[in-house]
């Protein structure tokens, strides 16, 4: 029997399974630290157990293994074999094996299992699956169906990972699950402190992590003192660090402040008394090098400061996601992110309004609207407001764009204005990521955009062709004005026809029809709202 889901999970599962019986060998799933991606892939395990498969549960870590395999027999009573070191599943009557990657890409343990072992493999934190480690265990088990997990991805890491997966089936991001209430809200707080790292250099796309250290070591006690004047000693604070032995003396700093501070590197004997002794309340302050982005979680930690900074969204959502589980039995009611002013001559610094949109124009008025406040503010009602002045502006050089385009193409409605008319900022953002969505679009694709009243000459690529016409046939399902609804009307100076209902914008039509395809006595198109305007 399948044991409880949440909504988005139940999706996740549908979605991971069309997109096999598709054809799609490997499929990708995104799912944000905190919402359960592991027992989706226990209901994944499941359903291809009971259809007789067989399955290989990927990682490259021991701890995420392990964490795989708890919660696999808690939540569906299927015990794992293991691959990993000595132990093997060569023998065992398990249906599901937890693997370490290290230990399975050695040809000699491929050719002990046979090609045909398993069914199904599903890796966990696959963006680590483009390295020639993971690569030798797929090209083995070639007749496999794939699943790679991960908590994020971002538009560098999605085109990297699809050279090794052919769709992504599903995505439910921190926005989204903060939102639905499965996340805690995120409050950012900018802190006057200027940290100078305009002289570290790039290395495999991101800052050095040596010369970070260098750098940072002469601000740590001031940083140490402003964590202090934050009030962090009534918060569970963990700090992300570029070195152990940054790390070390900051902990030391932080004591001397009067924290209650303890470090954790990978060295440590004592790490999990560490862990344990921190999730207990003996300490305030956990200081760790990158250690806890993965496989550790404590849903109690209410903040986080990050002094690692990164060019990669997927690492710093990795980091904040250590602090955005619920723990309301423990009076937590948001995640506090500590932010810096990093000096840079780099624009492509993470900062904290990357973790809820992808848009740069967005990013940019929410860093200097968080600045400006002083205070932790909400990152989502930041994002909303900033949202809306970047609408309003683009909307006010569209206008100007599109006073020219009219007399042109008086019959068809661009895109750009489409979108902008049903506020759809997915698709004015799109950015194809796939090697079908590349493509030019189609002849057919190209004929319905027209049928339906939009200008597909404008249209580059096939993904977003496909998108367009998958919002233009729900929200003709749902009963929302058209594209040739929108053309009609806008033309005669209404206002987010995109909005409206199909009925409502055929009741205007009707009336302009009547009067001689004249404005209705009474009617001023750039305040006219329908009486009845769709959410």
């Amino acid at each position: 029997m399948r044991f409880n889901l949440r909504p988005y999970q139940e999706q996740a599962i549908a979605a991971i399974e069309e997109r096999w019986e598709a054809g799609d060998r490997a499929t990708l799933l995104v799912q944000a630290t905190g919402t359960g991606k592991t027992i989706v892939m226990a209901g994944v395990t499941e359903d291809a157990v009971r259809d007789g498969g067989r399955v290989l549960i990927l990682a490259h870590r021991g701890e995420l293994l392990q964490q795989a395999a708890d919660k696999l027999q808690s939540s569906t009573g299927l015990r794992c074999s293991v691959e990993k070191a000595e132990d093997t599943s060569v023998g065992t009557f398990e249906r599901v094996t937890v693997g370490s990657v290290q230990t399975l890409c050695r040809e000699k343990r491929l050719r002990a299992l046979g090609r045909d072992r398993f069914t199904h493999i599903l890796i966990d934190e696959c963006h680590h699956a483009v390295s020639s480690s993971y690569k030798a265990v797929l090209d083995y088990f070639a007749g496999a169906k794939v699943l790679g997990v991960t908590a994020t991805a971002d538009r560098g890491d999605r085109q990297n990972l699809g050279k090794v997966f052919d769709s992504l089936a599903f995505e439910y991001n921190m926005p989204e699950a903060i939102k639905d209430g499965y996340l805690c809200p995120i409050k950012a707080q900018t802190v006057p402190l200027q940290l100078d790292i305009s002289n570290v250099s790039v290395r495999s796309g991101d800052w050095a992590a040596d010369e970070l250290g260098t750098a940072l070591d002469p601000y740590l006690p001031q940083i140490a003192q402003e964590m202090k004047n934050a009030g962090l000693e009534e918060r569970k604070t963990v700090v992300f660090l570029p070195l152990i032995k940054t790390s070390q003396k900051f902990c030391r700093l932080l004591n001397e402040c009067g924290f209650r501070a303890v470090e954790v590197n990978g060295q440590s004997e004592d790490r999990a008394q560490i862990l344990k002794d921190f999730d207990g309340g003996k300490y305030d302050v956990l200081c760790n090098s990158l250690l806890l982005t993965e496989g550790w979680d404590c849903p109690s930690v209410d903040c986080i400061v990050n002094l690692r900074p990164t060019k990669s969204r997927a690492l710093y959502a990795q980091i904040v996601g250590r602090g955005t589980r619920l723990s309301p039995e423990t009076g937590k009611t948001d995640l506090l992110l500590l932010d810096f002013l990093w000096m840079t001559e780099r624009l492509e610094l993470v900062r904290p309004a990357a973790l809820v949109t992808s848009s740069r124009e967005v990013a940019q008025k929410m860093t200097a609207m968080v600045e400006q406040a002083g205070c932790p503010v909400d990152l989502q009602k930041v994002e909303s407001k900033a949202s809306d002045e970047v609408v309003a502006e683009r909307e006010e050089a569209l206008a100007n764009q599109l006073a020219e385009q009219r007399k042109k193409k008086a019959k068809l409605v661009n895109p750009l204005q489409y979108e902008m008319s049903i506020a759809a900022e997915d698709l004015s953002g799109y950015i194809p990521e796939f090697a079908w969505e590349m493509a030019p679009a189609t002849d057919k694709q190209k004929a319905a955009l027209e049928k339906y009243g939009i200008d597909a000459s404008e249209i580059s690529n096939a993904g977003k062709a496909s998108k367009l016409l998958d919002r233009v046939k729900k929200r003709r399902d749902s009963g929302l004005s058209s594209p040739k609804q929108i053309r009609l009307l806008e033309r005669r100076g209404f206002q987010h026809v995109g909005t409206w209902s199909m009925e409502a914008a055929s009741s205007m039509i009707s009336r302009i029809s009547a009067s001689g395809w004249r404005i209705p006595s009474g009617v001023n198109p750039a305040t006219y709202v329908p009486s009845e305007r769709s959410e």
